[in-house]
């Protein structure tokens, strides 16, 4: 009898709306959750494509994919989204999408969702991220110790004061590295000579090194205090028979920094070193790790040097509303929303990452509330229309009687 199915469709679609709803407010406070509706026209059921047969498949109700606000949480393995796009992680073999950053690390250093499921990134190849290469688990080196670097450059920043009294010294001491690591605090001395030429000597604490090469030379600079010679880098800079056997060092020192520029000049001012750098560090062990608006994550070592290990993959697709969703807050593409395209944050339509944040709920619970009233106003008059049809079959019943 229709005077009984139109109501009981009611009582169906209104039952589903409240449930909908209730799913939405118990989510509220659930990272990255997308709040869900319910449209009566489609039996609040959203497509999302069609079987083999041609039959419309359906699942859940439309899902809206605005944002969430961002809140910082001091943790790094915490990560929010900042605009378009989804992180791609691993469920047994099976790719899903998620907004979801709450992230931990396994006792072997995966970064995973809190389901275990692998967050997936780019490798890294030769140091540098390869984004040609396939997908592969986000792995963090813990525990891990950075060998050491033997120092193969140096460079300063320094002023020779042309005014000073020929014979004067000045001073420079700047930190080495060996191949182990150990550090030799070595002293340059500069000279005044006189005519704007200054001598120069390099040399590490006694009982450091046994001999060397290249250790001493001479700076010209012209009448308005520029370095003209040497018109070079120094090469060839060597410090043998360490004292703790580690390899000789062999340095080059840059005396021209950016477009070729001298970074030591002879002008009537104060002798003084404002700037010392150095390509060498200790070993270190693991001591953290970050991942930048571009999602590449770096590991931290105690020596303060930092490693790239990975970059997070994020995910797009043309259609959001056509997503399937899963269990633990994840989605899965379908025939409605297009295949996901993969890449990195801040192209291809996708926003950037920040680190040390999540993405809140976008449950309004206001709207959420109105919703509930009206669809609990709904599924009392459903139910009103079944009891008033009820009490007129009975009459009906009567009447025959």
């Amino acid at each position: 009898m229709s005077s009984f199915s139109i109501p009981l469709t009611g009582l169906e679609a209104s039952s589903t709306a409240l449930n909908t709803i209730a799913n939405n407010l118990s989510n509220m406070n659930t990272t990255s959750f997308k709040s869900q509706s319910v449209t009566f026209s489609d039996l609040f059921y959203q497509q999302i494509g069609s079987s083999g047969a041609g039959n419309p498949l359906q699942v859940g109700a439309g899902t809206h994919f605005s944002q969430g606000s961002i809140s910082d949480t001091s943790n790094s393995t915490d990560v929010a989204l900042d605009g378009n796009g989804f992180f791609v992680i691993q469920n047994g073999g099976q790719t899903e999408y998620t907004r979801d950053g709450d992230f931990t690390l396994s006792s072997t250093g995966a970064l995973t969702t809190q389901d275990g499921q692998q967050v997936m990134g780019y490798p890294v190849a030769g140091g540098a991220v390869n984004t040609n290469s396939p997908l592969t688990a986000i792995q963090i080196p813990i525990g891990a110790v950075e060998q050491p670097q033997a120092t193969s450059t140096l460079g300063l920043t320094a002023n020779l004061n042309s005014a000073s009294p020929e014979g004067t010294i000045v001073p420079a001491q700047i930190t080495l590295y060996d191949s182990l690591g150990v550090s030799h605090v070595a002293t340059i001395d500069f000279t005044n000579n006189g005519g704007g030429a200054w001598g120069y000597s390099i040399a590490l604490p006694a009982g450091d090194a046994t001999g060397g090469a290249n250790l001493t030379g001479t700076l010209q600079f012209d009448a308005n205090g520029n370095l003209t010679t040497p018109a070079a880098n120094v090469a060839g800079i060597t410090l043998t028979g360490l004292s703790d056997k580690a390899n000789d060092l062999n340095i080059t020192w840059d005396l021209y920094g950016a477009n070729n520029k001298p970074t030591i000049t002879q002008v009537a001012s104060t002798s003084a070193v404002s700037g010392i750098t150095q390509n060498g560090f200790a070993s270190g062990e693991y001591s953290g790790f970050s991942i930048g608006s571009d999602g590449l994550v770096s590991a931290e070592f105690s020596n303060g040097q930092t490693t790239p290990v990975g970059q997070v993959a994020l995910a797009n697709v043309t259609n959001e509303q056509g997503m399937k969703i899963m269990a633990g807050n994840n989605y899965e593409t379908t025939l409605g929303s297009g295949a996901a395209t993969v890449g990195v944050a801040g192209a291809a339509g996708v926003g950037t990452v920040e680190d040390e944040a999540l993405e809140g709920s976008n449950v309004d619970i206001s709207t959420q509330f109105a919703n509930l009233i009206v669809a609990q106003q709904a599924f009392e008059a459903s139910s009103k229309a079944i009891t008033t049809f009820d009490t007129i079959s009975q009459e009906t019943i009567n009447m025959i009687h």
